[in-house]
């Protein structure tokens, strides 16, 4: 008996809202494993013209996108666009559709979101990303998956298709609770670096010896090679994650961490090294993480 594809055995047809650095890689191997899938432009159309040669369906707004669709995931900024995208595929969505929302998102409006589409008899879950736009092209992304049991089974085939690692945190909104739990590890770990090579480089210890210490040593991780990447190579697209987004996510961790009454005064300080640099001038479309170390620098008088 042939091997049919994943496609071919769910009969799920898929829809992607956001094909830019992460949601064409998603889509690309959602068309990879046989899935239907349907696209929408929003301003950049090299990504649609690539996704509709390779079998793509590219349609002009979202009631198009909700009546052909069973799953439909959503890569945004954040909640503000998942909640407009959501809102505008409710009137047309079919019954038992399940909106998939990719986005570092807020779990507080994931879970009103959940809420609305249960009404209507569709589905909420929350499938952050881990990884980078390399990984999300060759299929190697991580993601936490939010959803209940039932919405999971369903849902893991199609995820299969684009994530190389996937963990079930829990109900809906669990997965972005862990995103944002994940995303303070990484960025503390940004601010962190970012202060130390400052402060390094004020008691005349260069760069590159900071990093033939650190390298390879105990304290050595991916997240460090990413970001040395920049600091040491020059390599400005090392990690192509903003600053703005990065900020973002900080503060929906202050939120989160406020609505259990919890201080997090590390979280605060960590925020507070994003803001600095996104009111310094770091808030542009090619601003990324690793450049944070710049912005630390020129607050302590370093070129």
């Amino acid at each position: 008996m042939n091997q049919r594809s994943a496609g071919q055995m769910t009969n799920e047809t898929i829809g992607v809202v956001g094909v830019g650095l992460m949601g064409h890689g998603i889509a690309k191997n959602l068309l990879a494993a046989d899935y239907p899938v349907t696209v929408i432009a929003h301003r950049n159309r090299t990504p649609i013209e690539s996704l509709t040669a390779l079998g793509a369906v590219e349609v002009s707004d979202l009631d198009q996108m909700a009546a052909a669709c069973s799953v439909i995931h959503i890569c945004a900024p954040g909640s503000p666009q998942v909640e407009e995208i959501v809102g505008a595929l409710l009137p047309a969505l079919k019954p038992g559709s399940i909106i998939v929302d990719c986005s570092t998102s807020d779990p507080t409006s994931t879970i009103a979101l959940a809420q609305k589409l249960a009404e209507v008899g569709c589905h909420m879950a929350d499938a952050p990303l881990g990884g980078t736009p390399v990984q999300a092209e060759q299929g190697e992304l991580a993601t936490m998956v939010g959803a209940d049991a039932g919405i999971f089974a369903r849902l893991e085939p199609v995820i299969a298709s684009w994530a190389g690692a996937i963990v079930h945190i829990g109900p809906c909104g669990a997965g972005h609770k862990m995103k944002l739990l994940n995303n303070f590890v990484s960025l503390g770990y940004a601010a962190l670096y970012s202060e130390a090579l400052a402060l390094s480089r004020k008691v005349g210890i260069s760069v590159d010896q900071f990093d033939s210490v650190i390298r390879g040593s105990r304290m050595d991780c991916g997240f460090y090679q990413t970001f040395m990447g920049y600091a040491v190579e020059g390599n400005r697209e090392a990690h192509k994650f903003t600053l703005t987004n990065a900020l973002k996510d900080l503060r929906y961790l202050e939120a989160m961490a406020d609505n259990v009454a919890l201080a997090n005064p590390i979280g605060n300080a960590v925020k507070n090294s994003f803001a600095l640099a996104s009111a310094a001038g770091g808030s542009g479309p090619e601003d990324y993480v690793p450049h944070l170390v710049d912005y630390v620098a020129r607050q302590n008088g370093l070129d």
